[in-house]
């Protein structure tokens, strides 16, 4: 099968981004919808992606292969994420997490670490959203309290973050 160029760009916004969901994909290509992300998903891109047993959406080796670009997420063999791809901003909450064997912070608290950290205002919506991909990448670990707090699922001397283009 011959991609176009943009299903080559778009199979490799795949391989940086998973596991990835439509919603992620439909802000990333400008989609006005899920169901849009899925039809383009089976109609140009079906031999190169799979849905995981949580229904996220990962590519194929063949996929990784055919559009050079490093996967966003590689992981050892016990399965703990080891390296990651991610947004600034998801790089910077990386630093601002509390560790594994520390309280987690809630997205307000994680918030206004990140603005003492950094000279950056993101709002609420975009740390949670930042949190949660972090979360699909086994990067954060969510521990129910009164309000759901996050922290680092693996130990940060073990990860390797790089920042990819926003």
């Amino acid at each position: 099968m011959t991609l176009s160029e943009e299903a080559r760009e778009r199979l490799a916004d795949i391989v940086e981004l998973q596991p990835t969901k439509n919603g992620e994909l439909q802000e990333r290509w400008g989609m006005d919808s899920g169901s849009d992300v899925h039809g383009y998903l089976e109609n140009e891109l079906k031999e190169y992606y799979y849905r995981d047993d949580d229904s996220l959406i990962r590519a194929t080796a063949d996929a990784a292969e055919l559009v050079d670009v490093d996967p966003g997420v590689e992981s050892s063999d016990d399965g703990t994420t080891t390296a990651v791809r991610v947004p600034r901003l998801q790089a910077q909450l990386v630093e601002v997490v509390p560790a594994a064997d520390e309280d987690g912070k809630s997205v307000v608290g994680t918030l206004h670490a990140l603005r003492d950290a950094y000279d950056v205002d993101p709002s609420t919506d975009d740390v949670r959203s930042a949190l949660q991909a972090l979360k699909r990448k086994g990067v954060v670990e969510v521990v129910y309290t009164t309000v759901p707090t996050f922290r680092l699922a693996v130990d940060r001397d073990e990860l390797d973050v790089s920042v990819s283009e926003d």
